[in-house]
């Protein structure tokens, strides 16, 4: 698993504490990222958008993605500041990151269910 997107340190302590539990915590992080990715792109204002950017930076450092969780927080901070021209550029790294994160979190969900 590249250490370029996820902290494979995170996820081996996860896989530690959560035991069993963990394969259900992989594919809960993923149908919740979906969500959170929505929204992002369904916000209506800027408030919602930093608030969006909160929620899923707070998932995806949890989880590992720190690259993810670092964009999460450039677009939190960006859109505290006016006019809001540029966030598209930020939306679409995150998009893309999301994308690398969330094959890797699928390899992890099928290595787990194969080991």
């Amino acid at each position: 698993m590249s250490d370029n997107h996820i902290d494979r340190k995170v996820l081996s302590d996860l896989q530690e504490v959560m035991e069993d539990g963990y394969l259900y915590l992989l594919e809960t992080f993923l149908s919740d990222s979906e969500e959170r990715l929505s929204q992002l792109h369904e916000a209506k204002d800027a408030e919602e958008l930093g608030l969006a950017a909160h929620s899923f930076k707070g998932s995806t450092g949890n989880m590992g993605a720190m690259v993810l969780a670092e964009l999460c927080q450039q677009l939190e901070e960006r859109v505290k500041q006016r006019p809001l021209y540029g966030i598209e550029d930020l939306i679409n790294r995150i998009d893309r990151e999301y994308a690398a994160v969330r094959q890797l979190y699928c390899a992890e969900r099928q290595r787990i269910l194969i080991g």
